[in-house]
């Protein structure tokens, strides 16, 4: 359809309301005050991964004084928290931040090219059966990195034999009825601990069926010396440190299970063995081939799937599917789980910049070809932010980082005349995948991702000291750092 809408120009236009993007909506209101930008959602609501899924028990994996924003504490008692709460928080630093009316729903970004005469990014919207453009300066983009529209299933032999329900978490049906019934969950990642006790009470039976056993911690739901902090100094100053201590932490169990595998993969045996019925074939159903900390590790809240599979309401079978049948799934084994749902907790797909198709000049850019710098921007791509998080501990401690470094780089720009920002990396330069993760969703999209490379501006840090020292400190910007920056035709010479 031809479009009627006035094309409008904006300083910045961020892409995605999730938690990204309304953490670089607060960077931009606080550091950049006069620079006027939209946060565009193709989703009729905020808040992202945590609206999208609807399955029960949803919940963070990550303490909540780390995975909030550093500039707003997370004040709720729990730190392992449901999406429900999430939500609440989101909504809060939308009203404190004033940015309800920079939020633009049901917009769904299609595509951007980047004009180098114009310096700026002509990017194609849509909404309400109509397109149209919206010019920026800069694109930050904040729309993660899964795929929304779709989930990863395997294809499962006789699937269509099953006479039950077959359903994936991230298209829970509302009206989905499970109570009195047995269930299967095929997974054994973060959703699928998650589901298990969740469900485990209305069911008659629930069974987490993996193929591959997971890391699995238990971790207090309220942290006590987090609630003292915040009692004893109030919500701000227990934040603060409550978030200082939460990052150590996370870094010391990181680099402990990196250096010590054997010695953590002991130590979290031993945590599930004492929490499990006593005889419990542990090193059946708990006891991956790979080694802590190479794969995501799962925690749960007060040790909860361990209650499930202690009061017998919930069980782990570690097994290959042979076949779905009529009324369930057979295992290469021989058994036979009988099912009248089944969960198909096997992953999430991943897709980069929300799947908006970026250009140069009119020229497609291959992402897999560009180079990640500073974990911020694009080789060959100029203006353009993005946020990928950490995989090895919360996701919005990085993310926070990097729109802060960006807004300060627009500030110091700004400053001095210059409004075009493109990283270059060396053609000679080796360079890997962005992101070094045996996390299977990881694993199959490794073709899709740009790369990153060994020097310290272009390697892909998943360090956040590492990061604050080279992000927070200082912008260190010139030639040597790969960083190009200029001034178009649009912004007249020093002393015009």
């Amino acid at each position: 359809m031809t479009s009627t809408i006035p094309t409008e120009h904006l300083d910045i236009l961020v892409i995605g309301a999730g938690i990204s993007g309304i953490g670089a909506g607060h960077y931009i209101r606080t550091e950049l005050p006069a620079k006027s930008f939209a946060i565009l959602e193709g989703r009729a609501t905020f808040g992202g991964t945590w609206d999208l899924f609807k399955y029960p028990g949803i919940r963070s994996d990550s303490d909540l004084h780390t995975f909030g924003y550093e500039f707003k504490p997370w004040e709720a008692k729990d730190s392992i928290a449901d999406a429900h709460k999430i939500l609440d928080y989101l909504r809060e630093t939308i009203e404190e931040n004033d940015l309800g009316d920079k939020i633009r729903y049901d917009h769904k970004v299609l595509s951007a090219d980047w004009s180098s005469e114009d310096a700026r990014w002509t990017v194609q919207v849509e909404h309400a059966g109509e397109q149209f453009a919206i010019t920026a300066n800069w694109v930050f983009f904040g729309s993660g990195y899964y795929d929304y529209e779709q989930g990863f299933t395997p294809e499962f032999t006789g699937r269509d034999r099953f006479q039950g329900q077959i359903v994936h978490p991230q298209f829970w049906p509302e009206d989905l009825d499970y109570a009195g019934k047995k269930v299967v969950v095929i997974g054994s990642g973060a959703t699928a601990v998650t589901l298990v006790p969740s469900m485990a009470d209305e069911t008659e039976h629930i069974t987490m069926l993996q193929r591959t056993p997971t890391y699995i911690m238990p971790v207090p739901k309220q942290d006590p010396l987090t609630n003292l902090f915040h009692r004893a100094f109030g919500h701000k100053i227990g934040h603060d440190l409550s978030r200082k201590r939460f990052i150590w932490q996370q870094r010391g169990v990181y680099v402990f299970a990196q250096r010590f595998p054997d010695l953590a993969r002991k130590i979290i045996r031993s945590e599930n063995a004492k929490r499990l019925p006593k005889g419990y074939p542990v090193d059946v159903h708990f006891n991956p081939p790979y080694n802590p900390w190479d794969q995501r590790l799962c925690a749960v809240p007060n040790g909860d799937l361990f209650t499930a599979i202690r009061h017998g309401k919930a069980s782990v079978a570690t097994d290959r599917i042979a076949t779905f049948t009529e009324t369930g799934i057979e295992l290469e084994s021989g058994e036979h789980l009988d099912a009248d749902i089944i969960v198909t907790a096997t992953g999430l797909k991943l897709k980069l910049f929300g799947g908006v198709q970026l250009s140069v000049d009119g020229r497609p850019v291959d992402v897999t070809q560009s180079v990640i710098h500073r974990g911020a921007m694009l080789s060959g791509v100029p203006n353009v932010a993005i946020a990928i998080g950490y995989t090895n501990s919360s996701w919005t401690l990085k993310v926070g980082m990097l729109f802060r470094y960006v807004t300060t780089l627009i500030r110091s720009m700004d400053e001095n005349g210059q409004d075009v920002a493109v990283a270059v990396a060396d053609p000679e330069m080796p360079t890997r995948p962005a992101l070094d993760f045996e996390a299977g969703y990881v694993q199959r999209a490794l073709h899709e991702l740009p790369r990153q490379g060994e020097a310290d501006d272009w390697r892909m840090s998943m360090s956040y000291f590492e990061d604050a020292k080279r992000l927070n400190n200082e912008l260190s910007l010139g030639e040597e750092s790969g960083l190009r920056l200029s001034s178009s035709k649009r912004i007249a010479p020093a002393g015009v």
